[in-house]
């Protein structure tokens, strides 16, 4: 498997972990990209690192973040990787590891139980999801991040700037206070 294919099974591997939001590849100026993120929305975040090859790991293991555990995102942090590629001791202390077994993501070994995330990692999370936030908000301009997400204004987008029947304009509902 490449690192793309890991990635995208690493997105998969989230939604059934039960995480709300996942995020891939996202940077922000917190100094740790992690490939792929994922919070339930209880805010309980999961970090998982991709990894391709040993040398990539190897790697990986001297980034500042790694060094310096607190400062690094997450309440529970894995690496996914093909099978066999790691050993058990490989591992930083608390970290999980998930490996593809025929198609299959199987955790190997369960990330620490006790929360990994300071408070400077919990910072760190708001930088990555605040960039992301911005990237939306270029993205879909001249409108705001606000009325994109009001469900009406969606509706109406979807439908050829008509709203569905039986709902009314934001306007017309603000004039009529319902």
């Amino acid at each position: 498997m490449n690192h793309a294919q890991l990635i995208t099974a690493a997105e998969r591997w989230l939604r059934s972990y039960r995480c709300t939001i996942v995020l891939s590849e996202q940077t922000a100026d917190s100094g740790e990209v992690p490939d792929v993120m994922g919070w339930r929305s209880n805010c309980h975040s999961i970090v998982i690192e991709c990894k391709v090859s040993r040398a990539d790991f190897l790697v990986d293991k001297k980034k500042p973040v790694r060094q310096k555990p607190e400062l690094g995102m997450g309440c529970e942090r894995f690496y996914l990787t093909p099978k066999s590629l790691l050993k058990d001791s490989d591992l930083p202390q608390g970290w999980g590891l998930l490996e593809v077994q025929k198609r299959e993501i199987v955790m190997r070994v369960k990330a620490s139980r006790r929360s990994q995330r300071t408070i400077t990692g919990l910072m760190a999370e708001m930088e990555l999801l605040l960039a992301s936030l911005r990237r939306v908000e270029v993205r879909i301009e001249p409108q705001t991040i606000t009325e994109f997400l009001k469900w009406k204004n969606r509706m109406a987008a979807y439908n050829g700037g008509r709203l569905p029947q039986g709902l009314v304009p934001l306007e017309q509902e603000l004039l009529s206070g319902v």
